[in-house]
């Protein structure tokens, strides 16, 4: 499997979500499925079927998280040369030339993606076109509604 990147705050997230899934939820679903059997009838017991779903979730969830950090190729751009080139990890401070608004992105893995926190993929066309630019380039950004450029204002290694 290919490596994936991600980003030293992301695979602590992840780890921290394993520990949760294997320490707490895991015990708490085998006792509501102890709990469900004893209620008898498995074949209409609703509760029962839950709760084995919610397992079912619980363990797929596990096995993903595993896989991902197994083959995270995790990158601390904190240790990365400051080049003044945007990176993956790197953060972005953009000046759109259409309406003169500022933003500010994080390019991070697939993984820790999250627009609303301006945390964006690395495989999102936004990043595809800011990575390797520096500071004062201007980037061309393909979306849907067409062209839009942006000029990189700052470049950051946080």
């Amino acid at each position: 499997m290919n490596q994936i990147p991600m980003t030293l705050r992301g695979a602590e997230r992840l780890r921290e979500e394993l520990n949760e899934l294997k320490t707490v939820k895991r015990p708490r679903i085998i006792a509501s499925i102890a709990e469900a059997r004893e209620h008898g009838d498995l074949k209409e017991n609703a509760e029962y079927h839950a709760a084995r779903e919610e397992q079912g979730f619980c363990e797929g969830r596990i096995q993903e998280i595993e896989a991902k950090l197994s083959n995270a190729q995790v990158i601390d751009v904190t240790q990365m040369p400051k080049t003044g080139r945007v990176i993956f990890g790197a953060t972005v401070t953009v000046l759109n030339l259409d309406t003169d608004e500022e933003s500010t992105y994080r390019i991070v893995g697939d993984d820790e993606a999250d627009f609303r926190q301006n945390l964006i993929s690395v495989n999102s066309p936004m990043a595809r076109g800011l990575v390797g630019k520096e500071a004062d380039d201007v980037a061309i950004i393909k979306t849907p509604g067409g062209d839009v450029e942006y000029e990189i204002l700052k470049v950051e290694y946080l």
